[in-house]
């Protein structure tokens, strides 16, 4: 008999809403198996059991909110552990059409340590392990009561240090200010309306100031005219008209950083404590505001596709986002972010850094502003970008020059055409 906990979803998830239960007590569940909904801050996912069992007890009734990671959520029998979230928690050694094969058949034995104690680890850990040839018995487990888990595998395969002995090891950070209360501002019971944060909202605050304390962030601007802009869009647009795609200015503005980021490659690229991590690809994750918060679907390989595809690509992320129906691979791992308010009329802002990329463009909106063409002041439709700069990344230099070459490709798009 042994517990199902809560899993882990994404590197970043620290709790989740255990939405809905798909199975019963009494019921018996096989590898594969969908037994329960939970939630995130950014997505609902169904979740499957990673081997066989009955279930003998529901220990978290489905509603429940801020659910921490690794919490018993259920009691199986058998030697079953944690859940699988479908369809995304398959790890890149393990091919996915070997998988529901692998889940299928008996765990490997737990192992022995040299004094004959049993390893505690999980099935799926049994596996990955047995898989990737790794000995149990050398791996330090960061689960529940020192359970070897599937990260604890994983980390042992790339060679990296065990999560536990890091947090260990690492001094213990200064506690940061408790926030006021609104008696202490003197503000009274009753003359306000209190919405809970859901998980969502605690995660982008946490990110947030996560990203403004640890990160040395500094702001480039720069003004960029877009009547050709403009004028090529309906031109493009009118084209597509027969196929139903309609590209945006953000289109533009995705694929012009892309360019401009193979251009500048320096500009592509995340600080990490082992070194700067020079990115092959521009993932270009775009900001799509939802109910409850904000979400950055990604745009791979942004530089190897064309305007219709990447407006197709965007316009279908941006549905699924509001519907949060994005998986996590859908929304992880972006290279470089926009951030558009150009929609709402918002002139110029400063977006803060997604980390760990090391730069994010924020855009504002194209307006008529008077310019100055061989002496003479003339109209032109302008719009202001901001570059957020990374500086342990990226230098003053570096982003002036990733500017430099994304001004000339958003003023005369017509190169990005070809």
């Amino acid at each position: 008999m042994t517990d199902i906990l809560m899993p882990a979803l994404s590197p970043t998830m620290e709790e989740g809403v255990l939405a809905k239960w798909h199975v019963k007590v009494g019921d018996t569940v096989s590898a594969g198996d969908v037994i329960a909904e939970i939630e995130t801050d950014k997505a609902t996912m169904e979740v499957e059991a990673v081997d066989e069992g009955e279930v003998l007890e529901i220990l978290v009734p489905e509603g429940t909110e801020s659910v921490k990671v690794n919490t018993p959520i259920a009691r199986l029998s058998g030697d079953a552990v944690a859940p699988a979230p479908k369809k995304a928690d398959a790890p890149a050694e393990a091919p996915k059409a070997e998988a529901p094969k692998a889940a299928a058949q008996p765990a490997p034995a737990a192992p022995k340590a040299a004094d004959g104690a049993r390893v505690f680890s999980s099935p799926l850990a049994r596996r990955l392990a047995a898989q990737a040839g790794l000995d149990l018995k050398t791996i330090t487990g960061t689960g529940p009561h020192g359970r070897i888990v599937k990260r604890d595998v994983e980390a042992a395969g790339k060679g990296g240090a065990q999560p536990a002995a890091s947090a260990a090891a690492a001094p213990a950070a200064a506690a940061p200010r408790p926030a006021l209360s609104l008696a202490q501002m003197g503000i009274a019971d009753g003359t306000y309306d209190l919405i809970p944060l859901d998980g969502m909202k605690k995660a982008v605050a946490r990110r947030m100031v996560d990203s403004i304390q640890n990160v040395p962030h500094f702001p480039l601007f720069i003004d960029c005219e877009i009547d050709q802009l403009m004028a090529v869009r309906a031109k493009v647009n009118k084209m597509l008209e027969p196929q139903g795609i309609k590209v945006s200015v953000n289109d533009f503005v995705i694929k012009a950083a892309a360019l401009a980021l193979k251009m500048v490659p320096e500009a592509n690229a995340s600080y990490t404590p082992e070194g700067i991590a020079m990115h092959h690809n521009a993932d270009v994750s775009m900001a799509v505001a939802i109910d409850g918060g904000l979400i950055t679907p990604i745009i791979r390989k942004a530089e190897t596709k064309g305007l219709a595809q990447i407006a197709t690509e965007s316009k279908d992320l941006a549905k699924r986002a509001r519907e949060r129906k994005l998986k996590p691979e859908e929304f992880q791992g972006g290279t470089f972010s926009v951030s558009n308010l150009g929609m709402f009329g918002i002139k110029q802002f400063t977006s803060i850094i997604n980390e760990p990329q090391g730069c994010i463009m924020s855009v504002g909106a194209g307006e008529q502003r008077p310019v100055v063409k061989d002496g003479q002041i003339v109209p032109a439709t302008v719009m202001t970008v901001t570059l957020t700069c990374d500086h342990r990344v990226v230098d003053g230099a570096t982003g002036a020059r990733f500017l430099q070459a994304f001004k000339p490709l958003i003023e005369d798009p017509v190169a990005m055409l070809a």
